[in-house]
């Protein structure tokens, strides 16, 4: 039988967030979450980041569709009347409480280890290389086309019917 004390197991993280997150809303309360930007992956507007940190309420009336995935959240919201995809890997989740009452619970940051950070990215990067661009002259066929000088005119409308 395998040594029980050296087997790897995933996180829980995951699993107690999506926990809180389904309590806090059962509760008719408003879930928010304390997200430390500095963790790989996290996909949030900086110009809301304070010391390294951003809060934000993920309630299911505040946002687009929420989707609590295996690894991380990823929901839309509007900042500052723009809508941005936001994607927080749950590692970089500090914190998750009512906004109402503060009950809640904070959680260690967990950042990836970097076996498991996917270089898929630049690796599709790479394989991609796009041609260099080159600029040439054209020249028209047409020698009695001549480029027209414009003349400061009037604008008008002409009303067609």
């Amino acid at each position: 039988m395998a040594d029980l004390t050296q087997m790897k197991m995933s996180s829980n993280k995951p699993y107690l967030v999506r926990a809180f997150y389904d309590w806090i809303s059962d509760n008719d309360l408003t879930p928010f979450i304390v997200v430390d930007v500095s963790v790989y992956g996290v996909l949030v507007p900086m110009t809301y980041v304070s010391d390294g940190k951003i809060v934000l309420n993920v309630a299911a009336s505040a946002v687009g569709t929420i989707a609590l995935g295996v690894e991380a959240i990823e929901f839309s919201a509007r900042f500052g009347g723009k809508l941005e995809h936001i994607i927080v890997p749950y590692g970089a989740i500090s914190t998750i409480y009512a906004k109402e009452n503060g009950v809640g619970t904070s959680l260690p940051i967990e950042h990836p280890e970097e076996k498991n950070i996917s270089t898929k990215d630049k690796d599709d990067e790479e394989s991609k290389a796009k041609p260099k661009v080159s600029l040439s002259s054209v020249s028209s066929t047409d020698k009695s086309v001549e480029l027209k000088k414009s003349t400061k005119s009037k604008a008008s409308l002409k009303v067609i019917k």
